[in-house]
């Protein structure tokens, strides 16, 4: 099998469903790529992930490149990346969006950068380890490297300005659709709280073929400010 370049190179996608009228199934049918339908229970959701995460893993390494760098000449220029002092990326794999040329670039110019790692008191959380292109890396559990650091390090996502989080799919209203584990919005509860919205600003990062039509709510779920893909930025929320 030859390999993929782009989005454009990618066959629409089709799920079918029994047909019950609802949730935006009339018709029984759900188109992919670009613009999906409404998603509403767990299976569907699960489809929707698989079937994205099918794409992500499509795209070859030059294709994977070429996004990244056009990634970071948006989200350098956002402003919560130019006010930021600390702010915190991930580590791709599963074939999402590399966030590494924006730390590079961070990191160049002065600022403090993170990656999360698993916590070591509650498994289910995430604290943000220190990183700098010096950074030596050890496996978790996922088999994500994360940054060898001491417990002293770390800090929680409170302590951050801009936190740049993964997605598998996004809505313009900045509802998102993560990897299943809610790692993400057990450790921004606190911004469920909150009656204005404070630091970190939370900007998802994405492919933009991962741009869904609406997406579920949840009462857990973390809002996002905005999500940056490769070709355009949404504003979901003040930043």
């Amino acid at each position: 099998m030859g390999s993929l370049k782009g989005p454009e190179d990618l066959p629409i996608l089709n799920l079918r469903f029994k047909d019950d009228g609802a949730h935006g199934t009339r018709g029984g049918r759900l188109i992919f790529p670009y613009a999906h339908t409404i998603v509403s229970t767990a299976s569907r959701k699960n489809e929707l992930r698989q079937q994205l995460r099918d794409r992500r893993l499509a795209l070859d390494e030059e294709t994977q490149a070429i996004a990244a760098a056009q990634l970071a000449e948006r989200v350098v220029r956002q402003p919560a990346f130019r006010r930021a002092h600390r702010m915190a990326a991930y580590f791709a794999h599963d074939g999402e969006i590399d966030p590494f040329p924006i730390l590079e670039r961070a990191w160049a110019i002065g600022k403090h950068c993170y990656l999360p790692v698993l916590s070591r008191v509650r498994s289910d959380r995430l604290w943000f380890a220190p990183w700098t292109p010096a950074s030596r890396f050890r496996l978790n559990r996922f088999g994500i490297p994360e940054p060898m650091v001491t417990a002293r390090q770390l800090v929680r996502a409170q302590e951050l300005d801009l936190l740049l989080l993964p997605l598998v799919a996004f809505d313009h209203e900045g509802r998102r659709l993560g990897m299943g584990g809610g790692f993400y919005d057990r450790s921004l509860a606190f911004l469920r709280q909150r009656r204005h919205w404070h630091k970190p600003a939370v900007l998802g990062l994405a492919h933009d073929f991962q741009r869904c039509e609406r997406l579920p709510a949840d009462d857990w779920d973390i809002p996002l400010a905005g999500i940056v893909t490769d070709r355009d930025w949404y504003a979901a929320g003040p930043v």
